[in-house]
Order: C-alpha cells, then sequence, then structure tokens
C-alpha cells in the first residue's frame, strides 16, 4: 500500500541566489495583485537583483521551494531600535504561491525568519499588513503577533519628498 502513496515532498527555505531574481519579481508582483494593493509595482527584476545582490545590498530574501521548484519567498531587512539597543529584522514581503498555501509554508517562512533574528541577537522581527488582509491579519494573529496602536506609519514620497530635499 505504501508503494501508491505519492511521496511527502518537504520544503525547503534557502537563501535567495541571483537566478531567483525573476521569480522574486513574479511573486512580488502576484503578491501586490493578492492584497489589493493600492498602487503599481514599478520595480523591476533588475531593481530587485540590485537590492539584493548588488555592490551595497539593502535587503536579503529567502525562497521557499517543494520539490525544487519555488513556491514562496520572504524579504527582509535589518533595523535598529535605539529604545532596546539592539537590531531587529524588517518583513517586507512574505508571499506562498496560490498552490501551495494551507499546507504551513508561510509559517515555516516566518519561523526561519524568527530563527535569522535569534541568530543575530534581534530584539524584534517586525512587518506591515494593509487592514484590508484579514486572512494575513487572522494568520499572523494565531502566532500570537500583536498590532501597534502606539505607531502611525508615516511616509514622504514623490513631490512632497523632492520637495523637502530641495527646502
Amino acid at each position: 500500500m505504501d508503494a501508491l502513496m505519492p511521496p511527502v515532498l518537504t520544503p525547503v527555505i534557502r537563501p535567495a541566489e541571483p537566478a531567483d531574481t525573476e521569480t522574486l519579481h513574479r511573486f512580488i508582483v502576484e503578491l501586490a495583485d493578492t492584497e489589493d494593493f493600492p498602487g503599481e509595482v514599478t520595480s523591476q527584476p533588475e531593481d530587485v537583483a540590485n537590492a539584493l545582490f548588488g555592490p551595497n545590498p539593502l535587503a536579503e530574501a529567502v525562497v521557499a521551494t517543494v520539490d525544487g521548484e519555488p513556491a514562496g519567498f520572504a524579504l527582509y531587512y535589518s533595523t535598529y531600535s535605539t529604545i532596546v539597543g539592539r537590531g531587529g529584522i524588517h518583513l517586507e514581503d512574505l508571499y506562498v504561491a496560490p498552490g501551495h498555501r494551507g499546507a504551513g509554508l508561510g509559517r515555516m517562512l516566518l519561523a526561519h525568519l524568527a530563527q535569522v533574528a535569534v541568530n543575530r541577537g534581534c530584539a524584534r522581527l517586525e512587518w506591515w499588513v494593509l487592514r484590508t488582509n484579514e486572512p494575513a491579519l487572522r494568520f499572523y494573529r494565531r502566532l500570537d503577533a500583536r498590532g501597534l496602536d502606539e505607531i502611525e506609519i508615516m511616509r514622504l514620497d514623490g513631490v512632497a519628498l523632492a520637495d523637502l530635499a530641495a527646502s
């Protein structure tokens, strides 16, 4: 009877490599579409490659694979808190492809980043989530993540950024 059972595929989480750039960019676009992100993705694969693998990397990423095929990713970067005097990790993107959802891959990616944070002596693993992304909010709450009421995210971009820089 065991011969008839399909093999159980164990996901692998590994550091992203330059050859993953196109896949990562595709996942970023899919993530924005999935979240009904209020804007358009203007980044290009070369932007992702430069941010991750250029001369001054801004971020890091891990890729989750199932049977050798990319199934999801997490992209993150280091932060620092003057309050706790230690570093942290900001999760910029977490994505699991539709055919792989519900199998624990998102949790595995977050657990991997939590281990990276612990190994680096970080005090925090933080991320932003759209208030309209109810499935993600439910998922994060099941992990005991908490929302922060005491912080308002502020942003300068476009003309406002240019105007302030010119002043």
